[in-house]
């Protein structure tokens, strides 16, 4: 690389870098102000659309591991049952019955999404039966829901100390925030009092009603009561039930992770029964058929070795999840999406904010640049949205192979708010220009007065309306006395001082509508509008006795007076052509300088 070459580009093009680098800057400040806004949450709500969009693309191209297997209450399941049992919920002794039959083959864990609250009506036995076989087998897994129902409603239940865990030895990073709930949905004793396998199996929605996220760890208070109220003494940690799952499916401790921040999941899309690359669903009804009857059995090695779920997915059963690869996934298949992540250790990582501005401000920065670089709006815009369509691949690529959620919606909105303030840029600068161009054209380089030319421009535009709406305006010419002896006498560059204080003075005393120019030479021109011939007089009386009373300096330690001639004329009782008009007033001009100079000139009006 040719460093020179680099330098002498940067140098050939500064003011492309520095109106670049200024619109970054200013996107910078937008973008934190936009972010801490309540504009910023509508930026967040935009991203979690789009982080949807990709997974979308991106579940297509994942496999899930054979090794998990999902016994569902399908829709065939549930007519099964209540055709066999006679209502939903079914009697818990045939969970029992199939926790056997599934052990028997050998799993390595076995997880209920099912919520065994309450105990059944004349089926105590039954619940004995359930419990029994959590206590039998190690590696079966039932949740508890944790929520925030008040107090008078339902009283918070104690829990046993075996399922939960002070943190204390859990590296927890700083600040983190607990999620911790103030109440709790408890199970039936025997499995409670039976088991430590018990884990929470709650989820968390974003604010349109998506689930993203997963808190691996949540908090529950130990109660004690005083003055008949429930006040929280400490709290206990409890963790969720697929994490209980990994954590025995890999013979892991839980000090080797921090589970108090949520985890984003990583989806597989929709499961079809017939897509190999997508989880197993076996429908219950199946596995108890072949359980008692034997009929259509399963292989013996259906569950041998796997991780087993059994959950709902009849949608009037309610476990129904909105998640971003799918409107209506079952809550069971969120768990072995869980499971899946764990063992892939597949999480989406989110770009911290700082990152995604910083890539927003870059991208914006370069296509700034470029639609600077170029003058071609066409070749400027292919190449913004080429470089927009690129990152948008980009982030979705990353996000498919490294697992990492960058924002596109700021970047996007960054750089088509750069293209904007672009050409607003360049449309000022070229006013700017343009009116330079326009200055340089129509003004006197040394007085800043309006030179000859717009001065016979202003004239005829002058007579044009006052002869289209029957007014009148008034010129005065003016010279400077003995101005060719001031200049040989204290040189060019002190007449050309006097030139420059005179022309100031003359613009200070006319009104802003009025147009101050340099005739040529030593002469100049005031054109007062919508001002009479008496007027005008006044006007000129004054200005000569101004200059005649002002000191101009000529150099550095010296000051000098000059006077001036005037003369007037007025359209159109002095004349209705330019021509005209100059004529009569040059004639009032030479009768002030007959008459010893430092005056208005006194001519007589046409009649």
């Amino acid at each position: 690389m040719n460093i020179s070459k680099i330098k002498d580009f940067i140098k050939n093009n500064k003011i492309l870098f520095k109106y670049s680098f200024l619109i970054v800057f200013v996107l910078l400040i937008l973008s934190i102000v936009m972010l801490k806004s309540s504009f910023g949450n509508f930026l967040k709500a935009m991203e979690l659309k789009t982080f949807d969009i990709r997974q979308s693309i991106i579940a297509d191209k994942k496999t899930v591991s054979d090794d998990i297997r999902i016994i569902t209450v399908d829709d065939e399941s549930y007519e099964y049952v209540i055709n066999k049992y006679g209502e939903w919920p079914i009697p818990r002794h045939v969970y029992a019955q199939i926790l056997d039959y599934v052990e028997a083959q050998n799993p390595s864990v076995v997880g209920f999404d099912l919520l065994f609250v309450h105990s059944m009506r004349n089926n105590k036995n039954s619940d004995d039966r359930l419990g029994q076989a959590f206590a039998k087998y190690d590696n079966a897994f039932t949740a508890i829901n944790f929520d925030d129902t008040n107090f008078a409603v339902r009283k918070p239940p104690v829990l046993p100390e075996a399922i939960s865990y002070m943190p204390q030895n859990v590296p927890v990073e700083k600040n983190t925030e607990f999620l911790i709930y103030k109440n709790c949905r408890a199970i039936i004793p025997q499995i409670l009092n039976n088991t430590k396998n018990v884990g929470h199996i709650n989820t968390s929605k974003d604010d349109d009603g998506i689930t993203r996220r997963i808190t691996l760890t949540v908090g529950y208070p130990v109660y004690k009561i005083e003055n008949d109220e429930y006040v929280p003494d400490s709290v206990r940690y409890y963790d969720y039930m697929t994490y209980k799952m990994f954590l025995k499916y890999t013979n892991q401790n839980h000090g080797n992770y921090n589970t108090f921040s949520p985890v984003m999941l990583n989806w597989y899309g929709e499961t079809g029964l017939e897509d190999s690359r997508k989880f197993k669903y076996i429908p219950m009804w199946k596995v108890i058929d072949s359980m008692e009857n034997g009929k259509d059995k399963l292989p013996d090695d259906t569950f041998t070795n796997k991780v087993v779920f059994l959950g709902t997915s009849v949608f009037s059963l309610s476990d129904i999840k909105s998640v971003p690869t799918s409107k209506y996934m079952p809550g069971v298949e969120v768990h072995a999406t869980l499971f899946n992540n764990l063992l892939d250790n597949s999480f989406i990582k989110p770009a911290s904010p700082a990152v995604n501005v910083l890539i927003s401000l870059v991208l914006a920065g370069i296509i700034a640049f470029v639609c600077f670089y170029c003058s071609s709006v066409a070749v400027a815009s292919v190449v913004s949205v080429v470089l927009l369509a690129v990152y948008l691949v980009f982030s979705t690529l990353i996000m498919q192979f490294a697992n990492v959620w960058v924002w596109t919606v700021l970047p996007v909105l960054s750089a088509v708010l750069a293209i904007i303030a672009v050409y607003v840029t360049k449309y000022i600068l070229k006013s700017r220009d343009f009116e330079l161009t326009y200055k340089l054209a129509t003004t006197d380089g040394l007085t800043d007065l309006y030179n000859h030319r717009f001065f016979q421009e202003q004239m005829k535009l002058c007579i044009d309306d006052c002869r289209r709406y029957n007014r009148n305006f008034s010129l005065i010419m003016i010279d400077i006395d003995f101005f060719k002896k001031f200049n040989d006498t204290y040189g060019h560059q002190a007449g050309d001082a006097v030139l420059r204080g005179v022309a100031h003075t003359l613009k200070r005393n006319v009104r802003s509508s009025d147009i101050v120019c340099r005739y040529g030479g030593e002469e100049m021109a005031i054109i007062l509008k919508d001002t009479a011939f008496e007027e005008a007089k006044l006007i000129a009386n004054k200005i000569c006795k101004t200059i005649a009373a002002k000191p101009f300096k000529i150099a550095a330690n010296t000051e000098k007076q000059v006077t001036i001639s005037l003369g007037v004329s007025t359209y159109p009782m002095c004349g209705l052509e330019t021509q005209e008009m100059i004529e009569f007033a040059d004639k009032g001009l030479y009768a002030a300088k007959e008459n010893g100079r430092n005056q208005v000139g006194q001519v007589d009006l046409p009649q």
